[in-house]
């Protein structure tokens, strides 16, 4: 009630004859608390969103897996603005989601796939269901965090964001957290998949914890912020330079842009990888994925990729249900079964069918 008394307040000072200068000022406050409060509202509707599909979880994934939805810790935040205050370096609490299969055997040992979501500001939710019940058909434990800067979780968790930084440290977390709590997930069959920003957060966990991860698939992921800044628009990058993240447009601080770039840390690939690309992409543009290819190239890395040519669905090519998505998944699980050897890999598009489509009877034949 205080804002709206402000606004209307500010309204008054605008229409009742007040000066210039009185008025203009006037009308950058009221400016200022409307979207303030539009803000608010939104946070609050992202909140629902996210207690809506986590029911939606258990309804379309639940017949296939055990799900549960911890809280955990990573690095403290990388912006603090008052680092005197009680409890300013306390460590960053989030929470992660935990998909277990239902057949398995606790008794013995099973891979792990961690599984950061994309977007700059965005959460786990159920896109990825199909995905799921795919990754719970062949036997992997899956983890999926929902890192510092995620929706849904209220406006400071929100500005807590730390792009190309610390979340890479939570999903990290993310992957110790289970490797220690449970003692059916095996440590030396684990791996990494990601698209977008999840792909970038694939290749920054493989380049700085090689010896953790024994394989990572990043799908057209982004690589280069320098580059992206380029071409992106004002609002994305005001994402960027907000002052609870970077701070700095890309122009007044490279480096520091360079340093969170996947592209900048190819000398360290130690680790199996696989690299998808469209070159009819709009939002992360094939541009960028090049950097990162010739990059590596030029360090002597062995990995693959595979640049396709204007696929449709762009940047979601391949996470639809299109038959060519279903084709390219098979590829991309047929990659990581070679390092992480599931109990019941997926082979085929007959198989992807079964584990995702089988409560719509396809698959069945």
């Amino acid at each position: 009630m205080k804002i709206l008394n402000k606004i209307s307040i500010g309204l008054l000072m605008i229409t009742m004859g007040w000066p210039s200068a009185v008025r203009s000022q006037a009308n950058e406050d009221v400016i200022k608390l409307i979207n303030q409060r539009f803000e608010a509202v939104g946070h609050r509707l992202d909140a629902i969103s996210k207690a809506v599909d986590d029911l939606a979880w258990y309804n379309k994934v639940g017949e296939l897996a055990y799900i549960d939805k911890v809280f955990i810790t990573g690095p403290p935040p990388a912006v603090v603005k008052n680092p005197t205050a009680k409890g300013a370096a306390n460590p960053v609490r989030f929470y992660t989601y935990i998909f277990i299969p239902r057949n398995i055997d606790p008794a013995k040992k099973y891979p792990l796939l961690v599984l950061p979501h994309g977007g700059v500001h965005a959460d786990f939710d159920t896109y990825y269901t199909h995905i799921i019940r795919e990754m719970m058909t062949q036997q992997y434990i899956v983890v999926a965090p929902e890192y510092r800067g995620s929706t849904g979780y209220g406006q400071r968790f929100y500005e807590l964001i730390d792009y190309g930084g610390l979340e890479n440290e939570d999903a990290k977390a993310s992957r110790d957290y289970v490797v220690e709590n449970y003692e059916f997930a095996d440590p030396k069959r684990v791996g990494i998949i990601g698209w977008s920003h999840g792909g970038m957060i694939a290749l920054m966990n493989i380049f700085n914890y090689p010896d953790d991860y024994q394989v990572a698939f990043a799908g057209v992921p982004v690589s280069d912020l320098v580059a992206r800044m380029g071409y992106a628009t004002d609002s994305y990058r005001k994402l960027f330079s907000a002052d609870y993240h970077i701070g700095k447009t890309a122009a007044e601080n490279v480096e520091e842009y360079r340093r969170r770039s996947p592209v900048n840390h190819a000398h360290k690939l130690q680790t199996p990888l696989l690299i998808h690309t469209n070159t009819n992409d709009d939002d992360v543009y094939v541009l960028e994925v090049e950097h990162l290819i010739r990059a590596l190239k030029a360090e002597g890395k062995k990995f693959e990729y595979e640049i396709y040519k204007d696929i449709p669905g762009g940047h979601g090519f391949d996470r639809s249900d299109t038959k060519f998505a279903k084709e390219t998944r098979v590829k991309i699980y047929d990659f990581m079964a070679r390092y992480l050897s599931p109990p019941r890999p997926i082979k085929n598009l007959r198989d992807i069918d079964k584990a995702a489509y089988r409560p719509l009877g396809f698959g069945t034949k």
